[in-house]
């Protein structure tokens, strides 16, 4: 039987309205300013659009160059609403947002459910906001594409590493890891802790813990796959709700990050407050 997620989040982290859904995403992308990068792999926060849209744009606008290449995303985000172990794959053929329907990418699932740490569970895909919220982003600039999305639960940086290179692909495949930074900070320190977690993720210094990132897990594994593939890290952005629509009292952080081929030159561009 075919099955389908439907949208879970959309009215609350981003519109429902599919004509202003679409009209924002494109006004976060217009306003980002993107470097000519090659990417393989990128790191974006996953808020409401309100917090963390212009930042996720940061990295989404990168892929204008390279986007027609691109025909399947792996996508990797932390679960908050179910607890498991492993890298959980959806029990549905598509998922829905109100751009219309992604198909996923039945064979890549197929291939990877025979290794022990990879899971299937409905249930930790059904609320979850971190994977669904990169998928308007993906849709506007991408058009077509598959997807292989992995909510990730309770694992090592080495296990969410070869599911990874289970699938790595050639340049048709972009890996998309969801995470924010620190929670609930007050400003100055956010600003602190943020910017210590990103040098470490320019430096491909892991594990990345969850205090520093909600996606550490993910973002641990890619780092072990980008230092096998010689990939580099190039930060983009680096704000954190204070800067976009929150108070400074408690904050959250967010950053964009590319990973590129290390024969790629590329310039790091920083915007950090």
């Amino acid at each position: 039987m075919y099955a389908v997620r439907p949208p879970a989040v959309a009215g609350m982290f981003y519109p429902a309205d599919s004509r202003q859904l679409a009209r924002d995403v494109q006004h976060f992308l217009a306003a980002a300013q993107p470097q000519a990068l090659n990417a393989k792999a990128l790191i974006v926060p996953h808020a409401g659009y309100i917090y963390s849209g212009a930042i996720a744009a940061s990295a989404y606008a990168t892929l204008k160059a390279v986007a027609p290449r691109i025909h399947r995303v792996v996508l990797l985000g932390p679960t908050h609403c179910v607890a498991i172990r492993g890298l959980a794959l959806p029990d549905t053929d598509a998922f829905d947002t109100p751009l219309g329907r992604i198909q996923l990418d039945t064979g890549a699932m197929h291939a990877i459910k025979g290794l022990p740490q990879v899971v299937v569970s409905g249930e930790a895909h059904a609320q979850e906001h971190s994977l669904e919220v990169q998928l308007p982003f993906l849709q506007s600039i991408l058009g077509e594409f598959s997807l292989l999305p992995l909510a990730v639960g309770m694992a090592t940086a080495e296990e969410v590493a070869e599911v990874l290179e289970a699938v790595w692909g050639g340049d048709e495949t972009l890996f998309v890891v969801s995470s924010d930074l620190s929670h609930y900070l007050p400003y100055a320190a956010a600003q602190f802790a943020d910017g210590k977690t990103a040098q470490d993720i320019v430096n491909l210094r892991q594990p990345i813990n969850h205090e520093q990132a909600c996606g550490g897990t993910p973002i641990s594994g890619l780092m072990v796959a980008a230092h096998k593939h010689h990939l580099t890290p190039h930060l983009l952005d680096l704000r954190n709700s204070g800067d976009t629509a929150g108070s400074h009292d408690r904050v959250v952080g967010y950053a964009a990050f590319a990973f590129t081929p290390a024969a790629e030159v590329g310039k790091e561009h920083e915007r950090a407050n």
